[in-house]
């Protein structure tokens, strides 16, 4: 018996083991969102998953992609949902370092905007978290090996950075994205006018969602305590909060940087048939086509939430391995 054992883990210790990520946690300081008037950390907390052949070549670098979370989550939940090991196996053929910052605010998310309310969240990921995973990471620290994407929130910042920082990215995957369409004023908006913010909680979702956009794209250092203003003012619409918040949406966004986006070499854009984010998705589709800008677009079986895991590992990081530069010019 003991003879069969043995030659039973002598066959075993033959077969190719399976490859493995290695995931470095790291705290990227921002100049960026230091001095913020929600007194948001200035110091972030950053995963960055490390493919296999990291270790085992050490003089080999990487192509880098940034991916970015969504509104009320953490990158600790993010990297657990995308499971990093499951992700090694998708890389079809072209390895990558895959970089997941923190970006939670008092109020659950900093939209990625550049406000003196929640910080420059807008610059840290694309400047202050880039330097810091080319100084201590071997990347490739290149343009054409550097994408951006994101879910959800992190879609939308996504979508907003990608425009405003062409030069730094290659390629964007915007993974059903949020917010690409101008919010409007609605009737129910009212009740926010003498809604404290600081009594809800992440739970409830959209109030709480209220006063994190108003943080990020109407901030008014000269309004304390909240420094930021509402869209309703004596029971109507404030008309230049409103242009400010619509003034944020891809959507109006996009004639000004037409240019911007046809300068990637590759553009994705997801959505679930069930996600409550699907008109809204296709729009930012139909509005891509319209000022021909060239792109993908993918419709699944799924909701906004269930189907990430998945669609990272057989979408998006294939999706990246197609558009980004593997080798360095060095």
């Amino acid at each position: 018996m003991k003879r069969i054992l043995l030659l039973v883990a002598a066959l075993i210790a033959m077969l190719p083991m399976s490859a493995h990520a290695r995931v470095e946690t790291i705290m990227v300081h921002s100049p960026s969102i230091e001095g913020n008037l929600e007194g948001n950390d200035a110091t972030r907390k950053v995963h960055v998953i490390l493919p296999p052949s990291y270790d085992e070549d050490p003089e080999r670098r990487f192509p880098v992609v940034y991916y970015l979370h969504g509104y009320t989550t953490t990158a600790d939940a993010q990297i657990e949902r995308i499971d990093p090991d499951a992700a090694v196996e998708a890389f079809d053929g072209l390895e990558m370092i895959v970089v997941i910052p923190d970006s939670y605010t008092k109020r659950g998310g900093s939209f990625y905007g550049s406000g003196e309310t929640v910080g420059n969240f807008e610059r840290f990921i694309a400047v202050d978290l880039v330097t810091a995973i080319d100084t201590q990471f071997r990347t490739i620290a290149e343009r054409e090996s550097r994408g951006l994407a994101g879910h959800s929130m992190g879609g939308y910042g996504t979508l907003r950075i990608g425009m405003k920082y062409p030069q730094n990215y290659a390629a964007l995957y915007p993974m059903a994205p949020c917010c690409t369409q101008p919010r409007v004023w609605a009737d129910t908006d009212v009740k926010y006018e003498t809604m404290d913010p600081d009594t809800l909680t992440r739970e409830q979702f959209f109030d709480f969602g209220y006063f994190a956009y108003a943080a990020a794209f109407s901030p008014n250092p000269e309004n304390p305590p909240y420094f930021f203003d509402r869209n309703v003012k004596d029971g109507a619409i404030d008309p230049m909060v409103q242009a400010r918040w619509m003034a944020n949406s891809p959507a109006v966004m996009l004639p000004q940087y037409v240019d911007a986006l046809k300068s990637y070499d590759g553009i994705a854009l997801d959505v679930g048939e069930q996600d409550f984010l699907l008109a809204e998705v296709k729009a930012m589709d139909a509005q891509l086509t319209q000022y021909g800008i060239d792109h993908d677009f993918m419709l699944f079986e799924g909701d906004h939430v269930n189907r990430v895991k998945e669609r990272f590992a057989a979408n998006l990081l294939p999706f990246f391995a197609a558009h980004l530069d593997g080798e360095s010019e060095d």
